[in-house]
């Protein structure tokens, strides 16, 4: 009866045991849904006493003054900034970065594989304070000397650095989803009398469709949500306009200047960062969502 007993007793522990490792697990993995609820929350609740007191005429027009004595806050030149800047910056990191994915995945052989891919990857582990001073210090001067009329702040240098940023963002997650194509297909192709690059760009990348654009819809959100490289290349010129030699103003630069500036709690240019910063958290959730959209879409399984 008493070795029963024990037996009974180390089950119910055991049991015990499991529910409690069950709870703290749960408990740590919910950490970042109550993050994100907390952030929602908090930029929901103070963007709309923005929207209470500004009309949508006024926040979709050209003209943005926060700090003035009748201020006025149209978002359309901070709209267009960040559009600007962030087509420069996928019409770099697109091509190289798909390029750089097909040499890595189908030309490169494995001990230069090893070395490169850790290389492109260095990229990303470069804080982008860094990028900013790498564009206003050396690729701004560089464009002055080739494109006449550049200004010294502009959207073109930027633009070009945020690319090389995200390059690695895009070659990897590329190279993933071409390598996870199967053999069977490449030697299929390469057995039917077609080249090596014929077969990667024919059958390969088809056939990897869905990682790749989904790689192209992150680094579109990695690129709107860029602060310090616009922040300090791009300038703070409040201008709706579409010429990238000309200074701009993006959402995120908008926030870091007006936080460190003269705003006051309270105030109604103190919730335009709110505001600003909601509409940039729904056009990132947007774009992820269209990533896991085109992904589970597309996807190929073999």
């Amino acid at each position: 009866m008493n070795i029963k007993g024990k037996k009974k007793n180390d089950i119910s522990k055991f049991f015990k045991g499991e529910k409690l490792v069950s709870t703290v697990l749960l408990l740590i993995a919910s950490i970042s849904i109550l993050t994100s609820i907390g952030i929602v929350l908090t930029l929901v609740v103070d963007a709309s006493h923005f929207f209470r007191e500004v009309p949508l005429k006024e926040i979709f027009s050209t003209n943005l003054a926060p700090l003035k004595e009748n201020p006025s806050f149209g978002f359309l030149p901070l709209i267009s900034g960040t559009f600007v800047t962030t087509i420069i910056a996928m019409l770099v990191a697109i091509p190289v970065g798909l390029t750089a994915a097909m040499y890595l995945s189908e030309f490169s052989s494995a001990n230069r594989r090893k070395v490169l891919k850790p290389v492109i990857e260095v990229l990303a582990g470069i804080p982008t304070i860094v990028y900013g001073f790498f564009a206003y210090s050396f690729v701004t001067p560089l464009l002055m000397k080739v494109i006449p009329g550049l200004e010294a702040k502009n959207a073109l240098s930027p633009g070009i650095v945020m690319g090389i940023m995200i390059i690695p963002l895009v070659a990897s997650l590329s190279e993933d989803a071409m390598n996870a194509v199967p053999d069977s297909i490449r030697e299929g192709a390469l057995a039917l009398g077609s080249t090596r690059l014929e077969a990667t760009l024919k059958v390969i990348i088809p056939a990897a469709l869905s990682g790749i654009i989904a790689s192209f819809v992150l680094a579109i959100s990695r690129a709107v949500g860029e602060t310090m490289i616009v922040a300090i290349a791009s300038g703070s010129a409040k201008n709706f306009t579409f010429d990238f030699t000309k200074p701009m103003q993006t959402m995120t630069a908008y926030i870091v200047e007006f936080t460190s500036g003269d705003a006051g709690s309270g105030t109604t240019g103190y919730y335009s960062l709110y505001a600003v910063g909601l509409l940039l958290f729904i056009f990132t959730l947007i774009m992820n969502l269209a990533a896991k959209y085109v992904t589970k879409k597309y996807r190929k399984e073999y």
